[in-house]
């Protein structure tokens, strides 16, 4: 009655469908805690990741797990962070819950950052000029002469 033969002559609309999620309609996918990507990831659908990526990372919808590291920019509407990440980031929708350890700007137009989470750079909102490295100091003028700035400096 069922075999595999009969699975096979399906027409194509009738093929095994990726697993989509129940409210959203939309797929998503999953980098494991075994898994290291060394390049750049892009996916109009839902990302979680617990495993390594060394790159960029854009996608619809970031949940990042404890164990995870991520070195490279990640662009996302929205995003869950609890791991590493070394690079910029920049989500309408952040939240950086108490285990994420980040390096890098942050721009967002929502913030959300629990206590214990540790962030080393600087924030700014989406839209607003993107931070920038701060200026070289000016040099220092000679004793009793004044700098660019008008302020005598003493060596």
């Amino acid at each position: 009655m069922f075999s595999k033969k009969q699975e096979q002559n399906l027409p194509p609309t009738r093929t095994r469908q990726p697993s989509r999620m129940a409210n959203s309609g939309s797929t998503f996918s999953v980098i494991g805690p075994d898994v290291t990507i060394r390049g750049n990831i892009e996916a109009t659908v839902d990302l979680h990741v617990d495993g390594k990526v060394h790159g960029d990372i854009a996608c619809a919808s970031l949940v990042q797990g404890e164990g995870s590291h991520v070195e490279g920019e990640i662009k996302a509407e929205t995003a869950r962070l609890s791991g590493e990440v070394k690079g910029r980031i920049e989500a309408k929708n952040l939240v950086v819950l108490k285990g994420a350890k980040i390096e890098g700007d942050v721009s967002y137009e929502t913030l959300t950052i629990e206590q214990g989470a540790k962030v080393n750079g600087r924030f700014a909102p989406l839209g607003a000029n993107a931070p920038k490295p701060a200026s070289k100091p000016a040099m220092a003028a000679p004793l009793g002469e004044e700098s660019d700035r008008g302020v005598a400096v003493a060596r």
